[in-house]
């Protein structure tokens, strides 16, 4: 019985790299240093805005003040580059429409996190979880097993959607059976030698695995 499932944010529900390069790149602005491409904010997202920070970074910058700046920067933007994928809407409408709990899991910084949620998905997860300092960001599976315990669900019971490599381990990590999506930031291959056995191409796939 499918009781809840849980989404990673960016790359999973949303496209949000445009914006997370405009508030990285003028971090980096900041302190004089050059600008990243879209495909490398692509291939440095996944793991938390620190680690972001340190992929996009000159060896022996001050990671600190530059995360602090992106940080400032991405919770003042209008998120208006960001944009939902294709088929999002209706799945969650239809998981809700069949009982099914709703958690968003994820490495963004929480301030951020609750901003896009407010923005494109106002009152439709039970439960919202960034990177607050809290918990450690995935792929450790301490802030998955929170929403869990606060959703009141069994974790053999869930799904765990996203389309990192990340993903694909926290859901091990968690005990949950997870699904890779196509349409994020990953190539299959990547996804596979990460461990990935289940894919979906679009959001409407994922009915075979609610029957």
């Amino acid at each position: 019985m499918l009781e809840a499932v849980f989404f990673d944010l960016d790359g999973t529900l949303l496209d949000a790299v445009p914006d997370i390069r405009a508030a990285l790149n003028g971090a980096l602005a900041d302190f004089g240093y050059p600008a990243v491409s879209y495909e490398e904010t692509v291939a440095y997202v996944g793991n938390g805005a620190r680690k972001l920070i340190e992929r996009a970074a000159p060896e022996g910058a001050n990671i600190d003040r530059i995360l602090e700046s992106f940080a400032e920067r991405y919770a003042k933007s209008d998120n208006a580059l960001t944009k939902v994928y294709p088929g999002i809407y209706e799945l969650l409408s239809d998981l809700k429409a069949r009982g099914v709990k709703l958690a968003v899991v994820t490495n963004k910084l929480q301030a951020s996190t609750e901003k896009v949620i407010e923005k494109f998905f106002p009152n439709t997860f039970d439960f919202v979880g960034g990177d607050s300092g809290a918990f450690p960001c995935k792929p450790d599976p301490s802030l998955t097993f929170y929403a869990a315990l606060t959703m009141r669900v069994a974790r053999k019971n869930c799904l765990f959607i996203g389309d990192g490599e990340t993903d694909v381990l926290t859901a091990k990590n968690a005990g949950m059976v997870g699904v890779s999506v196509l349409w994020g930031y990953r190539s299959r291959k990547v996804l596979e030698e990460a461990g990935a056995r289940t894919f979906i191409s679009q959001p409407g796939e994922l009915e075979r695995f609610l029957r």
